[in-house]
């Protein structure tokens, strides 16, 4: 029964490489019946399990959006290891830079969470705030100093 059901998967799936899986989904179930009833079309039962099992792979493919992911390639996605040191200096760094955007006045740290965070252009955040395109670009040179001044002073020399 195994060759027949992978014969039917592979005649209606494109990803041949699920077609073990699905045998091996069809045999699951069946071996997880929670019934004392004897089936009487094995074959019948076996098939209906199968198209149960491909229309759950078909749901469970458009649900997580399966069309869209790629592989992992290392010379895009870099084959670098999550170094701990690493992940703790990071969450220092953003900690730093939110305490240096929270000691900025407030107008001007809003320009910046506008432009830099939220990629608002320069004149909706001026209508926005009801303040020249001059005044907003004056503001975001103030926060970007600040902050830099404030990460290079935590940094050291």
């Amino acid at each position: 029964m195994r060759s027949w059901l992978a014969r039917w998967f592979a005649r209606r799936v494109r990803d041949q490489a699920e077609v073990e899986d699905m045998v091996q989904d069809v045999f699951a179930r069946i071996a997880a019946r929670d019934s004392t009833e004897p089936v009487e079309h094995l074959g019948g039962y076996v098939l209906k399990t199968a198209w149960s099992v491909m229309a759950d792979r078909a749901r469970r493919r458009a649900s997580h959006m399966m069309a869209q992911h790629v592989p992992l390639n290392d010379e895009l996605h870099g084959d670098e290891e999550i170094d701990p040191e690493r992940v703790l200096i990071g969450k220092e760094d953003l900690r730093a830079a939110t305490a240096a955007l929270l000691s900025l006045p407030e107008r001007t740290r809003t320009v910046f969470i506008l432009r830099r965070l939220e990629g608002c252009r320069q004149k909706e955040i001026a209508m926005r705030l009801g303040i020249s395109v001059s005044a907003v670009e004056k503001h975001l040179v103030r926060a970007i100093q600040h902050l830099a001044a404030e990460m290079e002073r935590r940094r050291g020399p």
